[in-house]
């Protein structure tokens, strides 16, 4: 096992067991929803944005071990970023699980810690589960305020 396999599911099991803004975010600005038919992974993803800027966000929903990993990880790396910021890490996420770069060599090169999901390129089935709080976070952003 590599250093990067071993990276990677200790932090995937870190964050499931013990997930990051894992609650019901209090008023938020922008919502949206994201479901995997293929595995059933639900999650609801929260954002509240200030001058265009992510001053909280959360996430609730039911899911396996990547797909919370990945939305704890997530908001994490968002809170406190604009929401320019935002779409670019998001494009640079996608584009590291969907086309294969694992050598993170991206437009928008992702943060050391959201570098360990590479890893799931090696589980294409998994992919999905890995971007759905990401797709679902895009979107919130694109909603319109409330």
């Amino acid at each position: 096992m590599t250093d990067l396999d071993e990276l990677y599911q200790s932090v995937i099991i870190e964050h499931d067991r013990h997930p990051r803004n894992f609650r019901t975010l209090e008023g938020p600005h922008r919502s949206a929803e994201g479901y995997n038919p293929l595995c059933g992974d639900r999650v609801k993803v929260m954002v509240s944005v200030e001058d265009g800027v992510i001053t909280d966000l959360s996430f609730q929903g039911m899911g396996c071990a990547i797909s919370k990993a990945s939305a704890s990880l997530m908001t994490e790396t968002l809170k406190g970023r604009s929401v320019a910021e935002a779409e670019r890490l998001f494009e640079g996420f996608r584009e590291t699980l969907t086309d294969g770069r694992t050598d993170g060599q991206t437009d928008c090169p992702l943060p050391p810690k959201l570098q360990v999901f590479r890893g799931v390129t090696k589980y294409p089935m998994r992919v999905k589960c890995a971007t759905l709080a990401w797709h679902a976070m895009k979107e919130a952003l694109n909603n319109s305020e409330r």
